[in-house]
């Protein structure tokens, strides 16, 4: 299982720049979401028990790390993302004692565990929020204060203290009567954020993850770690400010300009970065880092993923993720640009090519299912193939890949058609925002746009069989689940997917294996090919052998439509007269109907496949 049958790459194969490769280097990273995972007390919400209790599934897959959602205490304003304890568990999900578990019953499986680290920002019920509502407590400059603009009524409209908009609608700063001034919040108002800037800060930070790696986690994933770093002038003045000398954006169609330029890799995030480097993982042997990084250019993520500067193992880049949206809006969606998507991928590919790394994911607990995002879920057939075809084409790249819950099912979009059936914070302040207050998007067009891209797409319940609600709790449980369960659970679960060697979840594994033992796969090379081609994205990976010389070559081809598609020239002039199916490393197809397929010069709809050159 995992670490204890998977091949390490050998040191005469560069991955990172790091010497000797790191361990993650061919490892596959799974994320669970615990409150959709599985519910062992009939609650209506997973647990850690309920995580515990399938360890076995994920060994199985073969899968070497779990990256979970925030389990520590938390109102739960934002699923979690609100912490108001960092070292404690929630009791919706267990305790500490189950936490611990956990960590043994993975670690006998060969399965490290990495947690999820939010501190850009805490819960405002968190003690060092309370505290610091006190202009006399030590903890009074822990976060982003600010008094009312000058000529303002304190908690009046207007009298903020910039124009800066939230993520989540509104206003990015909230009043707090007790203490007389406003806090900034990128997020919800119950998400102040932490004042980095203040070394008192980053060492209570660096204890708290210290403890938890003491304790035996693997690794943080860390959330918008690249917004800790804001942009002042030399008089600590955010943009906007009265009397700063930074001037502020422009007000949107909301009526708040965008925080992101000035809080996205700030000035300090390399040394803050650095610093904790030095203050939590030097010394320590096994472990991941990997930061969600808003804002961040292929080019930083070199930067920082480079070994040689000591800040983060890797980075989730988004802009891939906005290659479908008008204006670089998330409500409106539009359809996908295949060369856009290759021009971006390629940037991200190209950026790490000679240090650092990057990490390969479509699904997380931000996202819409990728099947239903770029494939096609309107039928049984068109679903398998999409699926298999999306997830050749991201986990032949270079790098680590991230498979979501349910991803490796081929679980879709949730298809609600109320405003009631939905949970997530985020989808609900931007109706309010964008269609009751401001009218900038009428209500067909927004519920449209929030059946399409709505967090709530990933946090249906996990799919486990077909019963009531999906394995994911019992189905006389006396309370149902927090979210809807996907009707399609019926046909779409684990239970009718894992015997079946034609399935999308068998599919996966041949994946994950071929990471494990194949090193072209893991660290060769990237070089993409037909960019221009709107219908097939192909590319070629290459290992090269210490002399320079060329030892192994991959071409990848995946028909990323559901039409026929011919074989573009810059591609086809690579393949063999003959396609020999023993060439053929991995096919979303059989076979022999993917030879055939070669020999034609074609891809069948969603047709995707490796073959050794």
């Amino acid at each position: 299982m995992t670490d204890f049958n998977r091949s390490k790459l050998p040191d005469s194969v560069r991955s990172n720049g790091a010497t000797p490769n790191p361990w993650w280097a061919n490892a596959v990273v799974y994320q669970i979401y615990p409150r959709s995972f599985q519910d062992s007390n009939g609650d209506g919400i997973g647990d850690l028990k309920g995580i515990t209790s399938r360890l076995d599934y994920l060994a199985d897959l073969g899968v070497d790390v779990l990256w979970l959602s925030p389990v520590y205490r938390s109102p739960q304003d934002d699923n979690g993302y609100d912490i108001s304890d960092y070292q404690d568990i929630d009791p919706l999900f267990g305790t500490l004692e189950d936490m611990d578990e956990l960590l043994d019953e993975a670690h006998k499986r060969g399965l490290r565990i990495v947690m999820d680290l939010v501190v850009n920002h805490t819960s405002d019920e968190h003690a060092w929020f309370q505290a610091s509502r006190d202009k006399d407590d030590p903890h009074a400059d822990w976060y982003w204060w600010r008094p009312a603009r000058p000529g303002h009524e304190p908690g009046t409209p207007g009298a903020e203290p910039n124009q800066w908009g939230s993520y989540f609608g509104g206003s990015a700063w909230e009043y707090d009567p007790k203490r007389g001034e406003y806090y900034f919040h990128q997020f919800s108002k119950k998400q102040p954020d932490l004042n980095w800037e203040n070394p008192e800060v980053r060492k209570a930070v660096y204890k708290m993850m210290n403890w938890w790696m003491d304790r035996g986690i693997d690794g943080f994933r860390m959330d918008v770690i690249t917004l800790i770093s804001k942009k002042v002038d030399k008089n600590g003045r955010l943009p906007g400010e009265e009397g700063s000398e930074i001037a502020d954006l422009p007000v949107g169609e909301e009526g708040y300009s965008n925080p992101n330029p000035f809080c996205a890799d700030g000035p300090r995030q390399d040394e803050f970065l650095a610093e904790m480097r030095h203050e939590v993982f030097d010394g320590r042997e096994g472990f991941l880092t990997v930061g969600e990084a808003p804002g961040i250019t292929p080019a930083r993520n070199e930067h920082i993923t480079d070994p040689e500067n000591g800040e983060l193992d890797m980075l989730f880049l988004f802009e891939h993720l906005d290659a479908d949206c008008e204006d670089n809006t998330k409500w409106k969606p539009t359809k996908l640009e295949l060369p856009k998507l290759k021009e971006i991928l390629n940037g991200q590919q190209n950026a790490v090519s000679k240090a650092g790394w990057a990490s390969l994911f479509f699904d997380n607990h931000d996202q819409p299912r990728i099947v239903s995002r770029w494939g096609d879920d309107s039928t049984k057939e068109t679903r398998e193939a999409s699926a298999k075809a999306l997830a050749l084409l991201l986990h032949m790249h270079r790098g680590t890949p991230y498979i979501y819950e349910g991803e490796e099912l081929g679980m879709t979009n949730a298809h609600f058609t109320e405003l009631d059936q939905y949970r997530d914070l985020e989808s609900l302040n931007a109706y309010r925002q964008r269609v009751i207050e401001t009218g900038v998007q009428d209500s067909e067009s927004m519920m449209h746009g929030i059946a399409e891209r709505s967090r709530d797409n990933a946090r249906t319940p996990m799919q486990w069989d077909g019963s009531k609600y999906a394995g994911f709790t019992a189905p006389d449980a006396a309370t149902e689940p927090w979210i809807s369960v996907n009707p399609n659970h019926v046909e779409i679960n684990a239970a009718a997917q894992c015997d079946d060697p034609e399935s999308v979840h068998a599919f996966y594994k041949q994946l994950i294996d071929l990471r494990h033992r194949n090193p072209v796969v893991a660290a060769g090379d990237f070089r993409l090919l037909d960019a221009s081609d709107r219908q097939v994205y192909s590319f070629v990976r290459a290992l090269s052998s210490k002399d320079g010389q060329v030892a192994k070559r991959l071409l990848v081809m995946v028909n990323v439509s559901g039409e026929i598609a011919r074989i573009p020239s810059e591609t086809a002039a690579l393949l063999p007269l003959d396609v020999d199916e023993s060439h053929i490393v991995i096919t979303t197809h059989d076979s022999a109907h993917t030879k055939l397929s070669l020999t034609k010069r074609e891809l069948a709809p969603w047709e995707g496949v490796a073959i050794e050159l």
